[in-house]
């Protein structure tokens, strides 16, 4: 059962070949086995999802209309807002915090008739690539035990690729999704800004910020964009559906794609590793041997995206994280004497390392002085990265490159070297500073049989096509089939 795909799973629960019940069960059989090694989960609902299961299988048997995700296992990124269990983002600071509202997507899962089996760790407030920022636990990638799964939805990965759950929700930053997918060896999706609520989420970097679905094919990730993708009255980023309607992105995606133009962008990729580069390489030639055509492309701004991102996502963390001060909600130190020391102690105590950093970082950046030859000059370079995206995909249908330069790496080998861990997003970032969406797919594997991911970046509110392109490549090949064996 393990080896399903989330909707194969779907479908077998709605013909009765198999129970929800059976599949969640088993689900917890192998949480309880290899959870405590892969550490991809800060919480998990074993009595609320074998009753939301129980409730499936009953309806489906009382020939009920049931959701398009009814009675499979997902799991949700610990930075989505939930009614039930806490929503900690990985951190100390908000460790016990229980959500008053569940977010958007949230919603639309429980009415698709998911079953919610816990929720995944991350690095803290999403900010990282490894998955080692967590305030809370370690996790691992379920390829090498030594290795980090990738961030800052390393948990959501760790999770599917373990069969931890049959797909899960991640958030994307600035690759958050893509480069831990492709650590994992699963596929990754970071839809439009605006194409998913965005309602519920905890912030990071606002106009960065996307959820996305995590899953073992491209198939699954397209049936879980047709539950949470859609216009949202409560989220003012949400685009409206007269402006970009929402397709079944499911039944698109048999449609077929004749005279496929794909760019590459030699002098933005030449800085991988070898075995990525070549992986990369092989992948290309698959859709040339299918009849694409492919160009090379010049981006120059490209080369400044590594350095406007981080102005802008540590600008506007700065801002969101202002909250969390020891008064409204979240730890409050014990220590403090006077007001001015709950909000100094209490950050100081609860925050990490990394969150301090960007809190700083974020702060300089926006202080008296520096705002207009810093973050104003950020977001001018935003503008300049956007107009080489529209200006290629004026000539193409979509752009690939690596995911990340390297794969995944070993635990505690960048920690300690923040630049050196911004760079394993150096081609990522561009996408959430353009607002496009980007997809990671299994297309390969390095010398110590680690996954490599190619990234497909297409124009906005693209993601028919994107998924479309993305399946001819998976029909091709069988990398997406291979899985992670059982550590314990």
């Amino acid at each position: 059962m393990e080896e399903l795909s989330a909707k194969e799973l779907r479908d077998k629960i709605a013909a009765r070949q198999i129970s929800s019940l059976e599949a969640t069960e088993a689900v917890f059989k192998r949480i309880d086995k290899l959870e405590p090694v892969i550490g991809a989960y800060i919480s998990t609902y074993h009595d609320l999802a074998l009753e939301k299961a129980a409730d499936v299988d009953r309806r489906i048997a009382a020939g009920q209309s049931v959701g398009q995700l009814a009675g499979v296992p997902v799991a949700l990124k610990d930075n989505m807002c939930t009614t039930f269990g806490a929503t900690t983002c990985a951190s100390r600071i908000l460790e016990n915090f229980h959500a008053p509202y569940n977010a958007t997507v949230v919603e639309k899962l429980l009415a698709a008739d998911a079953v919610i089996v816990g929720k995944a760790n991350m690095d803290e407030f999403a900010m990282g690539s490894s998955t080692e920022n967590s305030g809370l636990k370690q996790t691992i990638n379920p390829w090498d035990a030594s290795r980090v799964p990738g961030g800052s939805s390393g948990g959501s990965c760790a999770a599917v690729a373990g069969r931890l759950c049959f797909a899960a929700l991640g958030s994307d930053t600035g690759g958050s999704i893509r480069q831990p997918a492709s650590f994992c060896g699963v596929v990754g999706l970071k839809p439009t800004y605006g194409c998913v609520s965005r309602y519920g989420l905890v912030a990071y970097g606002s106009s960065l910020d996307q959820i996305g679905p995590i899953t073992q094919t491209v198939t699954d990730s397209a049936l879980m964009m047709n539950v949470i993708a859609g216009h949202d009255p409560a989220d003012s980023t949400s685009v409206d559906e007269n402006i970009s309607p929402v397709f079944d992105y499911l039944e698109k995606l048999y449609e077929p794609l004749d005279k496929l133009t794909i760019a590459i962008v030699p002098q933005f990729a030449a800085g991988a590793d070898r075995q990525v580069q070549k992986a990369i390489t092989e992948a290309i030639d698959v859709y040339k041997k299918l009849g694409a055509e492919i160009i090379e492309v010049n981006m120059p701004h490209l080369d400044y995206a590594i350095a406007a991102y981080y102005l802008i996502a540590t600008a506007e963390a700065s801002s969101n994280l202002a909250r969390y001060d020891g008064v409204h909600y979240g730890h409050r130190s014990e220590k403090a004497e006077d007001y001015i020391e709950v909000y100094s102690k209490s950050r100081a105590e609860a925050f990490g390392k990394e969150v301090k950093r960007r809190i700083m970082l974020g702060t300089y950046a926006l202080s008296s002085g520096y705002y207009d030859a810093y973050y104003l000059k950020a977001l001018k370079v935003r503008n300049l990265i956007r107009a080489d995206f529209t200006g290629v995909f004026e000539k193409c249908d979509c752009i690939m490159m690596p995911v990340s330069p390297t794969t995944a790496f070993k635990i505690g080998e960048k920690v300690d070297d923040p630049l050196t861990m911004y760079l394993s997003d150096i081609y990522t970032i561009a996408a959430n500073l353009a607002g496009i969406p980007g997809i990671s797919v299994p297309c390969g594997f390095d010398d110590n049989n680690l996954p490599i991911g190619l990234q497909i970046l297409a124009p906005a509110f693209g993601e028919d096509k994107l998924l479309r392109i993305a399946r001819m490549f998976e029909n091709q090949t069988d990398w997406h089939k291979r899985k992670a064996p059982d550590i314990s």
